[in-house]
């Protein structure tokens, strides 16, 4: 019997290759290449990536048939809510009411809009919808970032009074309405995926039911390991970061951090920057130029990158660094560090700690602190063995087909617990 799954996200990786929409779109080639799934990629757009069409608010990616891209471009953030309700809305329900999905996996409610979760209940009642908890906007109004809008402190709790507090413009009762707007929506979601611990604990504490959210790993498709750098002598000193450059990636943490090394005698390094810095602030672009010209010729910016050139990338580092200041979840980059296995030197906070285990498989820092990025970058440079150390220690990611496989016994467990209930219901 097939299983028809509508996967569900905020972006295609060909517009914006952000970690959630690369994870998803893997997710979803991989059910499209079993024969006991039929499966439909929905990737909602703006004006950021693309423009509206007349006529419709459908487009197409590319030549893939079953592949859409939805213009969602009037779009109310605060709320998370999809406001145009006489463009997107009814082609929602065109879309449900022709592919009629079993399962509808939401990756992310951004420009769709949390209203759709009660559309899909309401259009296909016997659907059950699957909801992966990738980040913190239900919980945080300032981007999902879980960061105070004042300075560089970490938040770890939202309330309306403080998030008021973030926002003074902003009366705490309507932090109260939203936090009710979003949470009621997401009580209709029959199951929640949370790829790391940490993440599900945020969210527990937030409002949502455990039991309701099961922790499973992203994985990556599988391809073979770069080969390490050929080292005639010295250390290894060659540092990667892969990603966007914005405030909360800490690049520049990273550049400070490179700054120091340098004025304090160690010169002998290489930090290759691999990503653009797209949608940034004048400001923000100008402090990283301005820092970037202070570290050369020791720091090397090689722009953005396809993810198909990441196995060659890799093969010219030895280290990969993630500095981010905030608690990210589960960073993609972690895991095709593994792959490559190149040990990760890493902020000791959110799921970033979790992915990685100090003194095993890389090294943990203070997050936002120069000092002790370059501590631990002169560390990895300069202790003998310990690279090999780490290397023996990464455990890779699982394949992205047995992370699906994971996701398809979920999806056949609540539709086997639908049938239940529908011939109790029957039955009565």
């Amino acid at each position: 019997m097939t299983t028809r799954v509508l996967v569900v996200a905020h972006n295609h990786p060909d517009f914006h290759p952000g970690g959630t929409e690369i994870f998803a779109h893997d997710l979803f080639r991989e059910y499209r290449a079993r024969q006991d799934v039929e499966a439909l990629f929905l990737a909602a757009t703006n004006n950021l990536h693309r423009g509206q069409r007349p006529g419709t608010s459908f487009q197409s990616p590319g030549d893939a048939p079953d592949e859409v891209v939805m213009w969602c471009g009037h779009f109310d953030q605060f709320n998370l809510s999809q406001i145009d309700s006489y463009g997107v809305v009814p082609h929602l329900v065109s879309l449900l009411e022709d592919f009629r999905p079993d399962i509808v996996h939401i990756h992310h409610v951004l420009l769709i809009g949390v209203e759709f979760i009660a559309l899909v209940r309401r259009i296909l009642p016997s659907a059950r919808i699957v909801m992966t908890l990738h980040d913190y906007y239900p919980i945080c109004a300032h981007d999902g970032l879980m960061m105070r809008t004042k300075g560089k402190e970490r938040c770890d709790r939202a309330s309306p009074s403080r998030c008021s507090g973030c926002f003074p413009t902003i009366a705490a009762d309507r932090f109260l309405l939203r936090e009710k707007h979003i949470q009621t929506h997401l009580s209709q979601v029959h199951h929640f995926i949370a790829p790391s611990r940490f993440i599900k604990e945020r969210f527990v504490n937030w409002g949502l039911p455990s039991e309701s959210i099961e922790i499973v790993a992203n994985g990556r498709p599988a391809v073979g390991p770069s080969p390490h750098r050929s080292v005639s002598s010295g250390g290894r000193s060659v540092f990667g970061y892969f990603g966007n450059l914005n405030p909360w990636k800490g690049i520049p943490v990273l550049l400070k951090a490179a700054q120091r090394l340098v004025a304090g005698g160690f010169d002998d390094f290489e930090l290759r920057l691999h990503g653009g810095a797209p949608f940034q602030t004048r400001e923000f672009v100008e402090e990283i130029d301005n820092l970037l010209a202070e570290t050369e010729p020791q720091v090397v910016r090689l722009g953005p990158y396809r993810r198909d050139e990441v196995s060659n990338l890799m093969a010219a580092v030895d280290w990969v660094v993630v500095p981010s200041i905030w608690w990210e979840n589960a960073p993609l980059v972690i895991q095709e560090a593994f792959i490559h296995r190149r040990p990760v030197i890493v902020s000791g906070i959110g799921g970033m700690a979790e992915a990685v285990r100090n003194g095993v498989d890389g090294l943990h820092v203070r997050p936002d602190d120069p000092v002790s990025l370059a501590s631990a970058m002169r560390q990895a440079a300069e202790t003998p063995g310990l690279w090999e150390t780490l290397v023996a220690g990464i455990n890779p990611p699982a394949d992205i087909s047995i992370v699906a496989e994971r996701h398809l016994a979920l999806y056949r467990s609540l539709l086997k617990g639908a049938e239940i209930i529908e011939l109790k219901a029957n039955a009565a």
